[in-house]
């Protein structure tokens, strides 16, 4: 059997790298991807370009890149200038650039140039879809509902502990120049990187256990690379946030970096240091408003007093003539009164004159009735006595007959010898019984 003249496998590699090199369709192709693994060398660029499924997560493709020293450093200036951080792993990149082979190291990608702006677009896409969640879920709008307290003077802080943007916005904090009393408590927590929003959300967690201690919430952290601010743009985080019964405000990196929980924070400001003004800001105008008031209200009592004082003095003049005149009132009272008094006591003494009249006239008529009545009786028991007197009836022919002085009713009593006395009209006869 003939056979075909075998290849060293340096010569095979060889073939495939010329057949690599001389494909157009290889040559200087914009290719997306997610970095990975990417470290500076010897003033060279190495990482691992890869492609994952979204919903799975699942690899779905591989390669080394590589950024060689004489394009790094211009790279990396244009990436840096445009998005404010260094090329780094887990970010979305759009890049251009050529398939070579080596014989040891075998295919990669020599990456000669990247646009920004890819990079952007996809944290402005993450951004939106969780806006939107946010929106379906119904919670966009609840933090940044909540009534602001006029006077916030008792902070949970949300920030690392010892970074810049902590000092400067302690700093600016408690050194007011009208001196306003702030009551502060770090929560110390991650703020960069794939544990930031976990860090943040357990941050959040202690302080709703202690909710009535405080007015708001600040989270803070001070300026960096745009991607540094990426752990910021999580849907949990966010969600988390929005459903917060205190108002959050947030001060995340500076003016122009913007993160999801900017659009959904209660209050949001460029910087740590302006949230640290916006809060001295809230107490200044609310000291305001209390000297506007109390400016007012002094006001208000000087105008009153003085109406007051005019009102009296008013009254001082006019109570002299007020006095003579109620006086005169009282005296043509006291006078009518007098005559009405007098008239009604004359009246009360007619009435009580004629009754007592009628009474002395009815009482004389009673006791003359009264007395007539017994002296009536008296003579008729005078007649009767008159005619019944023992000296009449003597007169009248009968006799009184006595036994020892006692009158004789029943001649039964009488004895043989007793010695009898019979009295007459004229005379007495004696008399004994036999």
């Amino acid at each position: 059997m003939c056979k075909n003249s075998p290849l060293a496998l340096s010569a095979l590699l060889a073939k495939v790298g010329d057949t690599l090199r001389m494909n157009p369709a290889l040559q200087e192709v914009w290719v997306t991807a997610d970095l990975s693994d990417v470290r500076v060398s010897g003033g060279h660029c190495y990482m691992e370009l890869v492609e994952k499924d979204e919903i799975s997560g699942q690899l779905l493709a591989k390669i080394r890149a590589t950024v060689w020293s004489s394009r790094f450093r211009l790279l990396q200036g244009k990436f840096l200038n445009i998005t404010s951080s260094d090329i780094r792993s887990g970010m979305k990149v759009m890049v251009r650039g050529t398939i070579s082979h080596h014989n040891l190291y075998g295919i990669s990608f020599n990456i000669t140039d990247i646009d920004p702006s890819y990079t952007l677009g996809d944290i402005e896409r993450q951004r939106r879809e969780i806006l939107q969640r946010l929106a379906a879920d119904g919670v966009l709008e609840l933090n940044r509902s909540l009534p602001f307290p006029a006077v916030p003077q008792k902070i949970a802080v949300i920030s690392a502990a010892g970074a810049a943007g902590y000092g400067d916005f302690m700093d600016h904090l408690l050194n007011s120049p009208e001196g306003f009393k702030f009551y502060t408590l770090l929560v110390p927590t991650v703020m960069q990187g794939e544990r930031t929003a976990l860090s943040v959300m357990n941050a959040l967690d202690f302080v709703e256990s202690t909710l009535d201690v405080w007015d708001c919430v600040v989270i803070i952290r001070g300026g960096g690379a745009t991607t540094d601010m990426h752990g910021f743009d999580n849907y949990d985080l966010a969600k988390r946030v929005a459903e917060f019964p205190l108002p959050v405000v947030v001060g995340i990196g500076h003016d122009r970096d913007r993160n999801v929980l900017d659009e959904i924070a209660c209050r949001r400001c460029k910087t740590p240091t302006a949230v640290a003004d916006f809060l001295v800001e809230c107490c200044r105008e609310s000291w305001n408003d209390t000297l506007e008031l109390t400016g007012r209200i002094s006001s208000y009592v000087s105008e009153y007093l003085h109406g007051e004082r005019l009102r009296l003095s008013n009254i001082e003049n006019l109570l002299p003539a007020r006095v003579k005149y109620l006086v005169g009132k009282a005296e043509r009272n006291l006078i009518a009164y007098a005559s009405e008094i007098e008239l009604l006591c004359n009246r009360r003494i007619s009435c009580s004159s004629n009754l007592i009249e009628i009474k002395r006239l009815k009482l004389e008529s009673v006791l003359k009735a009264a007395i007539q009545t017994p002296a009536m009786k008296l003579r008729r028991i005078e007649d009767m006595l008159r005619v019944l007197s023992p000296k009449n009836t003597l007169k009248r022919g009968y006799s009184i007959t006595r036994v020892n002085g006692n009158a004789v009713y029943d001649s039964r009593i009488l004895k043989k010898g007793d010695r009898i006395t019979t009295v007459l009209n004229n005379g007495e006869i004696q008399s004994i019984v036999e």
